[in-house]
């Protein structure tokens, strides 16, 4: 039988300082990238949680050598940009779609077979996306299901990768990832142009370790990695997750007498869609603080109980808030007006149909509130609350969404919620803090 945690209404207004763990895209491409250095890197505020542990594994079965100093800090020191070994084992990816994906474009150019595995979320996910770029770069990769699905194996090539130029259907980061990690081998620069700018936090990144990147509007072209061309930094220091940061945040604005201040928040402009959309609905947030580091935008974040109302948004806005949807629906919940949500069909291929999901747990909350569409929602605010058993159907950002929407309103029964774990462990050690 499923385990269930009770989520009791807020007593108070939350109020306090909050930590926000690492980054998890930034802390999965640290291990990575670090990994294909020669020199130790001291990575700092590493999210210590199931997904970024999944590349940190994949990453020591390819002979790089990570050690722990506690939790959050470690040592990454890799064999050189062609240092990576041929696993003995097969890769377990996890739960983790960017392990996977990235991983994909980092071992398509190496010369050494190998083998990926997922649990049952992850071998439903779609990897045909990123399939298809890799094979057109002479990659050879096969799975189930035609080539899209787990489990895959990638088998070495003869000849070096063709640097292409890829026109990609969809603006997603891990795509680009893995087709840009491929192009450091390739025999020519490697463009990607997406419809939207995805999350850019490789192109940053590899910046840092002296890669050659150029940028021309929704366009990032990369230059393979002369010999001695890649250097690793001596430190890296992960910004804390705007997409955990995220539920705080509608926390704080939906919560009567709430005021909250987020620490250490990365604020990268591919990110901050949550910030826009939050801000529109009337939301009281303020950056403070500013700073730059390693190469990212940081700042700490008050927010404080806001009236919200309905707002409309789409796919041009989406890439830059996929993670935040269901959070945002709670905040819609208990907004004045409607919230129209569109352009958002990828999150039907997320951990689980996130957009199914939402429609069908938040029915059991707030009945006769949402509306499902084929590529987004409807949501009716000022919603009348229930307390009911829900489920997170396994996916962590569920849970954390409706442990939200349970505090702010007459508290929720909350199946699976161990889900957490995949990006932010701490996370009801945090709510039982603050409540």
């Amino acid at each position: 039988m499923a385990e269930i945690r009770t989520i009791a209404p807020a007593r108070h207004g939350w109020q306090g300082e909050i930590d926000i763990p690492g980054d998890k895209s930034i802390s999965h491409r640290s291990v990575m990238f670090a990994g294909l250095g020669n020199t130790p890197v001291h990575i700092r505020n590493f999210l210590h949680a199931e997904d970024c542990l999944s590349t940190v594994g994949v990453m020591r079965a390819l002979g790089v050598d990570v050690k722990f100093l506690n939790e959050n800090e470690l040592i990454v020191t890799g064999n050189g940009l062609h240092g990576l070994t041929e696993p003995l084992t097969v890769l377990d990816a996890g739960n983790s779609g960017t392990t996977l994906r990235l991983m994909m474009g980092l071992l398509a150019p190496q010369p050494f077979l190998s083998v990926f595995c997922g649990d049952s979320s992850l071998t439903r996910r779609p990897m045909g996306r990123v399939l298809r770029p890799l094979s057109e770069m002479g990659a050879q990769i096969y799975g189930r299901s035609g080539n899209n699905n787990l489990p895959l194996t990638i088998v070495p090539t003869e000849a070096k990768l063709r640097g292409i130029h890829y026109k990609s259907p969809v603006a997603s980061a891990q795509v680009k990832s893995a087709i840009l990690l491929a192009g450091l081998y390739a025999d020519a620069p490697t463009t990607v142009t997406e419809p939207y700018v995805s999350r850019d936090h490789t192109e940053q990144m590899l910046a840092g370790f002296g890669v050659h990147l150029e940028r021309s509007g929704t366009s990032v072209t990369l230059y393979p990695v002369e010999k001695g061309g890649y250097r690793a930094p001596d430190e890296i220091t992960v910004p804390g997750d705007i997409s955990s940061a995220a539920f705080f945040l509608v926390a704080g604005s939906i919560i009567a007498d709430s005021r909250l201040l987020l620490k250490n928040v990365g604020i990268n402009p591919t990110r901050t869609g949550i910030l826009d959309v939050l801000t529109e609905m009337g939301a009281h947030i303020t950056l403070q603080n500013e700073r730059m580091s390693g190469g990212e935008r940081v700042a700490d974040i008050a927010v404080e109980a806001a009236h919200l109302h309905g707002v409309s948004f789409g796919a041009e806005i989406m890439p830059r808030l996929i993670d935040e949807i269901p959070v945002l629906a709670v905040a819609a919940l208990f907004a004045k007006g409607d919230t129209v949500i569109t352009g958002a069909g990828e999150l039907r291929v997320k951990e689980t149909d996130r957009l199914r999901a939402i429609a069908a747990e938040f029915q059991k909350l707030a009945p006769g509130s949402i509306e499902e569409r084929e590529d987004g929602l409807v949501i009716h605010g000022n919603a009348k609350i229930e307390r009911a058993q829900v489920s997170s159907w396994g996916d962590h950002r569920m849970a954390m969404s409706l442990a939200v929407l349970g505090a702010a309103a007459e508290g929720v029964l909350l199946e699976n919620s161990d889900s957490v774990n995949i990006s932010y462990p701490t996370f009801f050690s945090e709510l039982d803090r603050l409540s």
